[in-house]
C-alpha cells in the first residue's frame, strides 16, 4: 500500500481558522466525505447460520431423523437431537464472539475536538468530514489521516503505525514541500521515514504538546481503515482436527453410499418390504456409520476450551484456534505492548560531577519534571523516579524542543540552571558524551543532565556557549519490560518453541529488551533493512535469527510466509495496525486487548487483559482438546466401522439387521457418548501431533472390524438355536456388542485413574440395570433366551476383548518408536 499525498481539496482551508461552516458540513456528508467505516470483524448472522446448519451431516441425520419420527417410536428417533445440539453449540459460540468483537471498534470510539463555524464542538469520530479542523491534545486518539496546522510541542505515538516506541515530533509546514517528501517516500516501508513530515496518520495518538490537524482523508480512505479493509475478509483458522474430522467423513460417506444401498436392497426383501419395522432396521443399520457424536463432542471440547479461557479474560473468536496454538512451533512477538508496557523508566543515574551525589541529581531531575507544563513520555519517566523536591522556583523555562534536543529551567534563590537532554549536543567531544554513545549502543535512551552558569531566556531561543555546560550526571532510560514477559519465554523455550521478536523500532534497542529476558540470538540483532528480497533467502535469514528491527508492515507478513514456506505453524502476536497483515497471514494471530481495533478484528485470540502469560494456558487448553479429541475419536470411529461391517455381512447373508435405532442408541450412549464427554473434558498435556486421521484409523479400522464380526458371529449362533426368534437373536448380539464396546472404551480411557475406572463400571451398571428392569426391557425391546444363549454371547465377546487388547498393544509400540514431537515429526 503506497502513502498517498495528504494535501486538501480546498488548499484555502489551510488559512481557514474558523473551520468549515454547518453547510459545507452537510455537503461533504451528501458527497460520501464523513468518516464512516463499516466496521466488519467476522462472519455475518447468516453465514453462521449456514455454515452451522447447512452440511451434509446435518442433512443426512435431519432427514433419517424425519423418516423415524413418522414410521417408529420417538426412542428410534434419539439419534436426531444431537444435529440441534451440534448445530446450537456452533453458532451460539461464533456469535458470541462476533458480538463482542463487533463492539472493539477499528479506528475506536474517541469523540474528537473541532472547530466549525469558529466554535470548538465535540463530535463523534464518525461525524467527521473531510477538510474538517481537529483539536489535539496528550491522550487524544488520531481518528483521521490529516496535515499539522498548528502544533505546541506536539509529539506523536505512531508505534501502532510503525511498531517504533519513539514519539515523532511534529510541526507544521509548507504543504508543497510536505507533498515532495511524501512522493519521495511513497513505499509504505518508508512510513518509518516519514517522522519529519507534518503529516498525522489515522491510529496514532498524541503523547505530548496540542496542535490542529486538517483532516484530508476520512472513512475507508484513512490509513488505519485501509489496512484494516485489505485484512477484514474473513478466514477460518485451519483445523487439523477439523480437516482431520471431514476427511474420515468424506471417507465414510465413500463407504456409507453402497452399504446404505446394499442394507435398503437386503431389508427391504428380508424385513417385510418397506413395512414400519423394516424402514427401522435399515435406519439403524445406516445411522450408526456416521460419527454425529464427534462432531458434537469436537464443538463442545472446543466450547469449553472457550469458557474456560474467558475466565482468563482470553476471547477466542473461533473455536479450533485453541488447537492451532497448541501445533504452533514458532511465535513472532511484536515487541511493543507485548514484551513491553507503555512509556519509558528510569534505570539509571551516574552521577559525573565529583561535587554532587545522586540524591542531589535526583532532586534537580525532579524539580525540572515540576516544571514542565506538558511533559513528554522521556519526562514522565523522569518525574515518576524523581518526585518534585519542593521549593523550587523556575524563574525562565525552554520547554524541550526536538531541534535543540534540550530543555531547561532557571531557578530562583541561587539553585542555578539546569539543561537536560541529548549528551551530544550538551557536551559535545566530551568523556561524558563518549560513555553516553557507549550506553546508547546497548539499546537503553541516555540523556545528560547539565550545570549552566549564563542566563536563560523563557524562549530558550539563545544559543548555549558549549564550554560553559557542565556535565552532571548521564541519566538512562529502559523501556518497561511486562513482568510475565520472562517466565512466559521460559515456558515456550521448554517447549522447543522457536520465538522470533519482531519490531518496528531500533534493532539494537529490541536486542536489549530481548537480551534483558534472556532470548537466545538476542545477541545478533538484525536489521530488517539488510534483509534480503529474495523469498529462499528471507526464509533461511528469518529461520536463523531471532530478533529483527526496522520491520515494516509488508516485511512482517513475508517474515511469516517465510517461516510457514519452511513448513513452520506460526503464531503472530501483535496490538498494533502494523501488525494487522502479519496477524492475519500466521496461522494463528492473537492480538492485545486495548491495541489497535484493526488488529483485535483480524486476530484469532484476543487477550483482553494485555497478560501475555495467559498464552500458556492457551496452549494447554489447546493440548487438552486436541489429545482428548484423538482419544474419543476411536471410539466413534470403531462404532462406525463396526456398523459397516455389520451391514455387509448380513447383507451378503440375506438377514434381517439384528438392532433397530433404540438398541444402537443405547450402546452409543454408554459406550461412546456420555464416557467420551467426559474424557474429553480431562486434563491432558500430551503434546499435539500431525498424522491424526492416520493415527487414528489404525486402530479404529481393525477394532471395528473385530467388533463388527462378533456381533455378527453372536447374532448367527443365536440362529442357529431350536426355536430362535428375532428379538432373542437381536438381544445376544447387542449383549456381545455392549461388551466388546465396554473393553474398547477401557482401552481408549488408558492409563486408567479412579475416576475412569468408576466411569466404566457406572456404564457396565446402567446397562445391568436397563436389562434388569421390566421397563428397561420394555422401552428397549430387550428379550433374553436361555443362560446357554447368553453366556455364549458373553464368551464371544471375551474372544474379541482379547482380539482388541493385541491390537491396542501393537498399536502403543509403533507409537513408542515414534520421535518426540519437535524432533522432527
Amino acid at each position: 500500500m503506497s502513502i498517498e499525498p495528504l494535501l486538501p481539496e480546498n488548499p484555502a482551508l489551510l488559512t481557514e481558522p474558523g473551520g468549515l461552516t454547518a453547510a459545507q458540513v452537510a455537503e461533504r456528508i451528501a458527497d460520501g466525505r464523513g468518516n464512516e467505516v463499516p466496521v466488519r470483524s467476522s462472519r455475518s448472522l447468516a453465514a453462521i447460520l449456514r455454515a452451522n446448519v447447512l452440511t451434509w451431516f446435518n442433512g443426512l441425520i435431519g432427514a433419517l431423523f424425519a423418516i423415524m419420527l413418522v414410521v417408529a417410536p420417538i426412542q428410534d428417533a434419539l439419534f436426531g437431537f444431537v444435529i440441534v445440539f451440534n448445530a446450537a453449540i456452533g453458532i451460539v459460540q461464533e456469535w458470541r464472539a462476533k458480538r463482542t468483537l463487533d463492539s472493539l471498534a477499528i479506528v475506536g470510539e474517541a469523540r474528537p475536538r473541532v472547530r466549525r463555524d469558529g466554535a470548538e464542538i465535540q463530535v463523534a469520530a464518525s461525524e467527521l468530514v473531510q477538510d474538517d479542523l481537529v483539536l489535539l491534545a496528550a491522550g487524544d486518539k488520531i481518528p483521521v489521516d490529516g496535515i499539522v496546522l498548528e502544533a505546541e510541542a506536539l509529539e506523536v505515538d505512531e508505534s501502532l503505525l510503525t511498531g517504533e516506541a519513539d514519539p515523532v515530533t511534529k510541526r507544521p509546514g509548507d504543504a508543497e514541500r510536505d507533498t515532495s517528501q511524501l512522493h519521495s517516500a511513497n513505499q509504505l516501508h518508508g512510513a518509518n521515514q516519514l517522522h519529519g513530515a507534518n503529516q498525522l496518520l489515522s491510529g496514532s495518538f498524541v503523547v505530548a504538546g496540542s496542535g490542529t490537524m486538517l483532516a484530508t482523508r476520512v472513512g475507508p480512505d484513512a490509513h488505519a481503515a485501509k489496512l484494516a479493509a485489505e485484512a477484514q475478509q474473513f478466514t477460518l483458522v485451519r483445523s487439523q482436527l477439523r480437516d482431520g474430522i471431514n476427511r474420515i467423513l468424506r471417507y465414510l460417506t465413500y463407504l456409507l453410499i453402497p452399504a446404505a444401498a446394499l442394507q435398503v436392497v437386503v431389508q427391504a426383501g428380508v424385513a417385510g418390504g418397506f413395512s414400519r419395522d423394516g424402514i427401522s432396521r435399515t435406519v439403524a443399520g445406516i445411522v450408526p456409520m456416521v460419527p454425529e457424536g464427534l462432531v458434537l463432542l469436537t464443538s463442545v471440547a472446543f466450547a469449553v476450551g472457550v469458557v474456560r479461557l474467558g475466565r482468563r479474560q482470553c476471547l477466542v473468536q473461533e473455536l479450533p484456534a485453541i488447537e492451532g496454538l497448541a501445533r504452533v512451533d514458532v511465535v513472532c512477538l511484536d515487541k511493543t505492548g507485548t514484551l513491553t508496557e507503555g512509556g519509558m523508566r528510569l534505570a539509571e543515574v551516574k552521577v559525573l560531577d565529583s561535587g554532587a551525589s545522586e540524591p542531589d541529581v535526583r532532586r534537580v531531575l525532579g524539580a525540572l519534571g515540576a516544571a514542565e507544563e506538558r511533559p513528554n513520555a522521556t519526562m514522565a519517566a523522569v518525574i515518576e523516579a524523581c518526585p518534585d523536591p519542593g521549593g523550587w522556583r523556575p524563574q525562565a523555562v525552554a520547554a524541550f524542543s526536538s531541534a535543540r534536543k534540550w530543555s531547561g529551567v532557571a531557578f530562583a534563590d541561587g539553585r542555578g540552571t539546569w539543561l537536560f537532554g541529548a549528551p551530544d549536543v550538551l557536551g559535545p567531544g566530551t568523556g561524558a558524551a563518549a560513555e553516553a554513545e557507549r550506553l546508547g549502543a546497548s539499546g537503553l535512551r541516555v540523556l545528560m543532565l547539565a550545570a549552566y552558569p549564563g542566563p536563560l531566556p523563557a524562549d530558550g531561543s539563545a544559543d548555549l556557549d558549549r564550554a560553559e555546560v557542565r556535565p552532571v550526571a548521564l541519566v538512562t532510560l529502559a523501556q518497561r519490560i511486562r513482568d510475565d514477559a520472562a517466565p512466559t519465554l521460559e515456558y515456550f523455550a521448554r517447549q522447543s518453541v522457536a520465538l522470533k521478536v519482531i519490531s518496528g523500532d531500533n534493532a539494537v534497542s529490541v536486542g536489549a529488551v530481548a537480551g534483558a529476558l534472556g532470548l537466545p540470538g538476542a545477541e545478533h540483532p538484525v536489521d530488517a533493512r539488510d534483509l534480503p528480497d529474495d523469498p529462499e533467502a528471507l526464509a533461511a535469514a528469518v529461520e536463523a535469527n531471532s530478533v529483527f528491527g526496522r520491520v515494516t508492515p509488508r516485511q512482517k507478513q513475508r517474515m511469516v510466509a517465510a517461516l510457514q514456506s519452511r513448513g513452520h505453524t506460526v503464531a503472530m502476536t501483535g496490538d498494533g495496525v502494523n501488525d494487522v497483515l502479519a496477524l492475519k497471514s500466521a496461522d494463528i494471530g492473537v492480538a492485545m486487548g486495548s491495541g489497535s481495533g484493526a488488529a483485535r478484528a483480524v486476530a484469532q485470540i484476543v487477550l483482553l487483559d494485555e497478560r501475555f502469560a495467559t498464552l500458556p494456558s492457551v496452549v494447554a487448553e489447546g493440548r487438552r482438546v486436541v489429545g482428548n479429541i484423538e482419544r474419543v475419536s476411536n471410539l466413534f470411529l470403531v462404532k462406525s466401522f463396526e456398523s459397516f461391517l455389520m451391514v455387509v455381512l448380513v447383507g451378503v447373508a440375506r438377514l434381517p439387521y439384528p438392532f433397530l435405532p433404540r438398541h444402537t442408541t443405547l450402546i452409543s450412549t454408554l459406550t461412546i457418548g456420555t464416557p467420551a464427554f467426559f474424557l474429553a473434558l480431562a486434563p491432558n498435556l500430551s503434546r499435539a501431533r500431525s498424522g491424526f486421521v492416520a493415527r487414528v484409523l489404525r486402530f479404529a479400522i481393525p477394532a471395528g472390524l473385530i467388533a463388527g464380526a462378533a456381533s455378527f458371529i453372536s447374532y448367527y449362533l443365536a440362529r442357529l438355536e431350536p426355536g430362535a426368534r428375532l428379538a432373542v437373536e437381536q438381544t445376544s448380539a447387542m449383549v456381545t456388542l455392549f461388551v466388546v464396546g465396554i473393553w474398547v472404551l477401557a482401552l481408549v480411557a488408558r492409563p486408567l485413574a479412579w475416576w475412569k475406572t468408576a466411569l466404566i463400571g457406572v456404564m457396565a451398571g446402567g446397562f445391568v440395570l436397563v436389562a434388569l428392569l421390566p421397563v428397561g426391557r420394555r422401552v428397549f425391546d430387550l428379550h433374553f433366551g436361555g443362560w446357554q444363549q447368553t453366556l455364549t454371547a458373553l464368551a464371544v465377546a471375551g474372544c474379541a476383548a482379547v482380539a482388541l487388547e493385541v491390537v491396542w498393544r501393537l498399536d502403543a509400540r509403533r507409537i513408542a518408536r515414534m520421535p518426540a514431537p519437535g524432533s522432527g515429526d
